[in-house]
C-alpha cells in the first residue's frame, strides 16, 4: 500500500490570495511528508509503504468561449489570462514560494476573465524525491550504494513522460475526458528545470531575474562583475543585491545582511554557464549568463530559464561580419535568422519563421542611440539591422566549395554566430520575448580575422559599451511595462492561459 500524507479535499475558490494559501498549504505538506520519510529512511528504518506525495494542482471550468466584459483595458488587452474556449483546464504547481506573485497574477486573471471559481487540490501527480529536497539537502549522500539502489522501490523518481515539452511544442493531444492543460509547463518540468539551472549556473533559482542577458564571452561577465560591485558601493542604487556563482551574496551599501547570505561559497571551479543577478526588490533586475560558445549550449540554458517566465531575454555577443563595408565593433541588430543550428529541428520545423519583436527591436535601437550618442547616419554607419546565420559548425570557413558561403549570401545575413538563432527560436517556441544585438569581432570571408593583440584591443575597447547599451535595453523594458512585451506574435490561436 502506498505511504501517503493526510487527503486534503479539492476546494473551490474565487479569490486569488485565498486559491494560492491553499496551494500552499497543499505543496508543504506533501514536500513534508517526503522528507520526513526520506529522513527515516537514511536513518535505516523499513518505511510502511511506497512513499508518494503529489503535486497540488488548479482546475476551471468554463462553458463559453466568451470572455467576461472588463472594465479594465490593460486586463483585455493582454495576450494570456484566458482560456480559448469552453472545457476543463488544467495544471500542476510546484514551489509556490518562488512563483507566488506569478502565480498570483495568472489566478486573478483567470477570476476576471472567466468569473469562475478555482479548484484547488492534489493531484495524482508523483513528486518525485530528488524534487522534494530543500536547497542545502545533501542527505542522499550519506546513504550507501546499495540503500541508493533500493530507492526506487521506496520512492517516487523523475518521469521523463511527465516532462517533456508536447505542450510548448503545439504536439500535445488530451486524451478523452483528459483536462486541457493551463500552462505550458507541468509541475515536474518545472522542478526539472530548476535542478538542473543550480547546475549549470552556480546558483539558486530565486534569484533569477525576469531579464536575462545571454553572452557567449566571459569578457562580458567581467564588465558584469564590476558593474555589479559598483552598484552595491552606491547606497542610492535601485539594485538592492549582487549575487554570484555559489550563491555569494552581496547587499547594496547600507543594507543589513538576510538569513541565509552567509551559506553562500564560492565554487572550487565555475559551473558550465556561470550566472550572475543584479537584482531589484521587484524581481526586475537582471541576470547575466555565459553560455559559453555553440547553439547546445544556447539551447539547454533557454530549455531551463524559460521555466522561470521571463519577461525578455536578449542576446549579446560577438559575431562575425559577411559585409565588407563593416568595421569591425560594428553592431548588428537581428531582424530575422537563419538557423543552421540544428539543435531545436525536432522541436521547432525549419518552416516556423522566427519573427523580430517590435518591442524589442526598438528598446536595443533606443539604447544604441542613448548610449553611443549616435543618430542619422552616424547610428546606421555603426549598427546595422539585418539577417544574422547561426551555424552548429564553428569552422564553416573551411568547408569545401563554398557552401556555406552560398546560402549565407543567398539569405541577405549580414552577421555569423553559433548562438543567436537558438536564443530567439527557443523565446519563440517559450513564449519568451527575445531579441539580439552582437558586436562584429571578425571579417572571416574578407581576411580579417583574430589576432591576439587586435583582439584584446576590440574587447577592452568594445565589451564595456556594449553591456551598457544591454542594460540600457533592459531600463526601456523595465519602463515600457510587462504587458506591451508578451506579444500576441508569440501566442497560437489555441494557446493555454498561464502566460
Amino acid at each position: 500500500m502506498p505511504y501517503l500524507p493526510t487527503f486534503i479535499a479539492p476546494m473551490r475558490y474565487t479569490d486569488a490570495e485565498a486559491a494560492l494559501r491553499q496551494v500552499r498549504v497543499i505543496y508543504d505538506q506533501q514536500i513534508a511528508h517526503l522528507r520526513g520519510a526520506m529522513q527515516r529512511y537514511v536513518a535505516g528504518e523499513t518505511l510502511p509503504g511506497h512513499v508518494r506525495a503529489c503535486y497540488p494542482f488548479v482546475r476551471i471550468h468554463t462553458k463559453t468561449v466568451a470572455r467576461a466584459i472588463l472594465e479594465t483595458p490593460e486586463i483585455s488587452q493582454l495576450s494570456y489570462g484566458f482560456v480559448a474556449g469552453p472545457g476543463h483546464f488544467e495544471t500542476t504547481l510546484t514551489r509556490p514560494e518562488l512563483y507566488a506573485h506569478y502565480l498570483l497574477e495568472q489566478f486573478q486573471l483567470l477570476l476576471q476573465n472567466h468569473e469562475v471559481a478555482l479548484e484547488i487540490g492534489t493531484s495524482a501527480q508523483p513528486i518525485p524525491i530528488h524534487f522534494s529536497f530543500a536547497e542545502s539537502d545533501h542527505i542522499e549522500g550519506t546513504m550507501s550504494a546499495e540503500r541508493r539502489m533500493l530507492m526506487r522501490d521506496v520512492f517516487d523518481l523523475p518521469d521523463l513522460a511527465a516532462m517533456d515539452d508536447g505542450i510548448a511544442n503545439g504536439t500535445y493531444e488530451s486524451r478523452p475526458g483528459e483536462p486541457l492543460p493551463l500552462s505550458l509547463f507541468t509541475a515536474a518540468r518545472v522542478d526539472y528545470s530548476l535542478q538542473r539551472l543550480r547546475h549549470y549556473t552556480g546558483t539558486s533559482p530565486e534569484w533569477f531575474q525576469n531579464f536575462v542577458l545571454f553572452t557567449n564571452y566571459q569578457f562580458y561577465i567581467d564588465e558584469f562583475v564590476r558593474l555589479g560591485h559598483a552598484e552595491m558601493a552606491n547606497p542610492h542604487s535601485e539594485y538592492i543585491a549582487f549575487v554570484e556563482p555559489g550563491n555569494v551574496v552581496t547587499r547594496r551599501a547600507g543594507l543589513p545582511a538576510l538569513d541565509g547570505d552567509e551559506l553562500g561559497m564560492p565554487p572550487p571551479r565555475l559551473p558550465q554557464m556561470p550566472a550572475y543577478h543584479l537584482l531589484r526588490a521587484d524581481r526586475s533586475g537582471t541576470t547575466m549568463v555565459n553560455i559559453g560558445v555553440g547553439p547546445a549550449n544556447a539551447k539547454n540554458i533557454t530549455d531551463h530559464v524559460a521555466v522561470l517566465r521571463p519577461h525578455a531575454w536578449i542576446m549579446l555577443g560577438h559575431c562575425a561580419g559577411l559585409r565588407n563595408s563593416q568595421q569591425l565593433g560594428d553592431y548588428v541588430l537581428a531582424h530575422g535568422y537563419v538557423r543552421e543550428d540544428h539543435v531545436l529541428d525536432e522541436e521547432l520545423p525549419l518552416w516556423v519563421p522566427i519573427p523580430a519583436l517590435a518591442e524589442i527591436q526598438k528598446a536595443l535601437e533606443q539604447a544604441v542611440k542613448d548610449v553611443t550618442q549616435a543618430v542619422g547616419p552616424d547610428l546606421k554607419r555603426i549598427m546595422r539591422t539585418g539577417t544574422v546565420a547561426s551555424t552548429d559548425n564553428r569552422n564553416w570557413e573551411l568547408l569545401p566549395a563554398n557552401q556555406p558561403q552560398r546560402r549565407f549570401s543567398q539569405s541577405r545575413a549580414i552577421a555569423l554566430d553559433m548562438e543567436s538563432a537558438t536564443i530567439a527560436a527557443n523565446g519563440f517556441r517559450f513564449r519568451v520575448p527575445y531579441g539580439t544585438l552582437l558586436c562584429v569581432s571578425d571579417k572571416p570571408l574578407h581576411g580579417e580575422i583574430k589576432l591576439p593583440g587586435m583582439a584584446n584591443q576590440f574587447y577592452r575597447d568594445r565589451v564595456d559599451q556594449h553591456l551598457r547599451i544591454g542594460m540600457r535595453a533592459v531600463e526601456l523594458l523595465r519602463a515600457e511595462g510587462v504587458s506591451q512585451l508578451h506579444s500576441r506574435k508569440l501566442r497560437s490561436f489555441s494557446e493555454v492561459a498561464f502566460q
